[in-house]
């Protein structure tokens, strides 16, 4: 504080109390008294036992580097003395991973026989690695890790030292909780994780910004993942830990945390995607010709520009060379050639591999060790709100690496071009193409039910209102709407990329409507109504904004809320029915606080939908009709005109987008 402006006051200083709680901690326990004990602990691999040793310091005393984390995390081992240098020989460029002859490329569609792994194929001269010999200090046998032991917040504190080995871990362990036990003493164990291994189930508790991620330990039976997931919901659940929310306007969302499911074996060599490298081929492949796939398990925030982007989404152009990789893929001898075949194209924007739709970065990335896992991550999935939900996406991925297994997927990449984006954001087109996909494996021999996935639809898809009008239904859903991320806005305090969530889209769905009769229009322009296949029903895509950011891409367009859709009929000249769809409360209230539960964000949702309030009277006649009423003394006739047209949109021909221009 005696650093800081004379003009500032030192009580208004945000990180001020954190310090000065600190330093009353400190002051209130004495300055002469021990934090606590640090027992050195080293792995003698000699003894196959443990070492200790005496820790000495310049100043007597070991004073560990201020602050307020755990004494482990403040051990001042760089005053430790070290030992003379010694001379090793040392690897400096580590070679390619070795070859799995038995395991890549091996057994072909039908083969029964898990094949027996092959000894490792010799490395190639231009493998082998540049052996050197460099100096180093060391300390000989010193240790230079502790094992800390701390009283802290009225609990005994274990902090566990980093160790190689994973039975280390459970050694040291194991004698810390026979000596708690004999001493009638709880402690509480933290500091480093044990070393990764296959014989260790771990399972990870993240805090993440606005979620808890949770890691799950992996499941090797169907019905370990079904006590697994139950488990978790129902522990979640008594925790008062949700797994949905409501946002302001009431809407019914997810938690915005990933339900992302990560496949493999126990080890690399018995990873389904090493053994028939065919397979992954068969899911990119099968996920690219089914966009439903994407985007009915994902959250809000997709295209593009978010965490788990499509292949063809950056861009037709990769399609052709993505083409050529998969099929490439299957004549691979070398583990670490998966990766460099796809990691081009299995990337987001920024070429990150793990923020794509299937993450191979564990898969075997030659870079590190732990890139080198077998396995295989589906990102676009968003966590479901019920544990069964949940349970029917792993049921129908594992339905589908069993089908492909057995009838790999050997077909071209489908160039969708802006059909993506047009066709595919509309709930019936999804569901369609979603139901194509279940009777695919229903055929297969994988009964499954289209019904057990209409939660999905209603979930990702809300119904916003219904009206029924001359024997006319008119439906409102919810559409999907690809958000980009905006450029750089740097200011004194900050520099990040805003998501211009600006944007929404709504599904029009018209049923018993008679084209040559009835009309459908949408703030007085029509809508373009696409025959779904059925009789008399249509349905069509309203892009709009919906409030006004401070950052978007397009600042001079105003707000299209609220939308006022009219069922108009041509014989009569008027609209004889409609609806209006609000963005926010009509009254123009704000709320303040995020909905309590799902009774009070219900009726936030019904107060923005009204069954009235359609557009009034006759059509108005068009502007070049209007100019001439001037020099007509008998006025102009008050029926016979109907809403334009729409100029033709190539790319975009099942969207009505209000932000552009109509023909007036």
């Amino acid at each position: 504080e005696a650093g800081q402006p004379v003009n500032l006051d030192p009580i208004a200083i945000p990180w001020a109390p954190q310090f000065r709680d600190d330093l009353s901690l400190v002051l209130a326990r004495g300055l002469d008294r021990p934090v606590g004990l640090a027992l050195p602990l080293l792995w003698d691999y000699g003894s196959n036992g443990w070492r200790s040793g005496p820790w000495t310091f310049a100043r007597e005393q070991m004073y560990l580097t201020p602050g307020g984390s755990p004494m482990g995390l403040r051990l001042p081992t760089h005053e430790l003395p070290w030992a003379v240098e010694v001379e090793k020989e040392v690897v400096v460029i580590a070679p390619p991973p070795q070859r799995l002859r038995s395991h890549v490329g091996g057994p072909q569609a039908g083969a029964t026989r898990t094949p027996v792994p092959a000894p490792l194929a010799p490395l190639a001269a231009d493998e082998r690695p540049d052996v050197v010999r460099q100096r180093y200090r060391t300390w000989e046998g010193l240790p230079h890790t502790a094992l800390c032991i701390e009283p802290r917040g009225g609990c005994l504190n274990i902090f566990m030292p980093p160790l190689n080995g994973l039975w280390h871990y459970a050694h040291l362990l194991d004698a810390i909780e026979a000596t708690a036990a004999e001493l009638g003493v709880p402690v509480l164990i933290e500091g480093y994780e044990p070393p990764s291994s296959p014989e260790l189930r771990v399972l990870k508790v993240t805090p993440d910004p606005g979620v808890i991620e949770v890691n799950i330990h992996p499941a090797s039976c169907w019905e370990e993942l079904e006590q697994n997931t139950v488990t978790l919901y129902e522990e979640a659940r008594l925790s008062r830990l949700a797994t949905e929310k409501f946002m302001l306007d009431g809407r019914h969302t997810g938690t915005g945390g990933g339900n992302h499911v990560t496949l493999g074996g126990p080890t690399p060599q018995d990873s389904p995607f090493l053994r028939r490298p065919d397979l992954l081929r068969s899911l990119v492949t099968y996920w690219q010709h089914h966009p439903s796939l994407s985007y009915l398990f994902s959250g809000t925030f997709i295209g593009p520009t978010s965490q788990a982007p499509r292949p063809d989404e950056r861009g037709s152009r990769l399609l052709a060379e993505l083409d050529v990789s998969l099929r490439e893929i299957e004549h691979v001898t070398a583990p670490w050639l998966l990766d460099r075949a796809l990691r081009n194209f299995l990337v987001d924007g920024t070429g990150n591999t793990h923020r794509a739709e299937f993450s191979i970065d564990k898969l075997y990335s030659p870079d590190s060790a732990s890139g080198r896992q077998g396995l295989l991550e589906f990102r676009a999935f968003e966590m479901p709100p019920h544990a069964r939900m949940s349970l029917a996406q792993m049921l129908l991925l594992r339905a589908m690496v069993a089908y492909f297994w057995r009838e790999p997927y050997r077909h071209s990449p489908v160039c969708w071009g802006t059909s993506l984006h047009d066709r595919f954001l509309l709930p019936h087109y999804v569901w369609s193409d979603f139901a194509t996909v279940i009777e695919q494996l229903s055929r297969a021999g994988y009964p499954f039910d289209l019904a057990w996935f209409e939660a999905f639809l209603e979930f990702r898809f809300p119904v916003c209102g219904r009206v029924h009008y001359a024997g006319v239904e008119l439906e409102l859903r919810t559409a999907l709407e690809p958000w980009l991320v905006l450029g750089e806005d740097a200011t004194a305090h900050r520099q990040a990329r805003v998501v211009d969530s600006a944007v929404e889209r709504l599904q029009v769905r018209c049923r018993n409507l008679d084209p040559e009769r009835f009309l459908v229009t949408c703030n007085r322009r029509r809508l373009p109504l696409q025959a779904t296949g059925k009789s008399g029903e249509y349905v069509a895509g309203v892009r709009y904004k919906a409030w006004n950011a401070a950052f978007g891409l397009h600042p001079t367009v105003e707000v299209h809320a609220p939308l006022v859709f009219d069922i108009f009929d041509r014989r009569l000249g008027r609209a004889i029915g409609g609806c209006v769809y609000h963005v926010a409360h009509p009254g123009g209230r704000a709320y303040d606080t995020f909905p309590i539960n799902a009774y009070e964000a219900e009726a936030r949702r019904v107060s923005r939908f009204w069954d009235c309030g359609h557009t009034a009277g006759d059509a108005p006649p068009p502007a070049w009709v209007q100019e001439f009423a001037a020099f007509h003394d008998a006025g102009l006739a008050r029926a016979g005109y109907e809403p334009p047209p729409e100029p033709p949109n190539m790319d975009y021909p099942c969207t009505l987008d209000l932000r552009r221009l109509g023909i007036s």
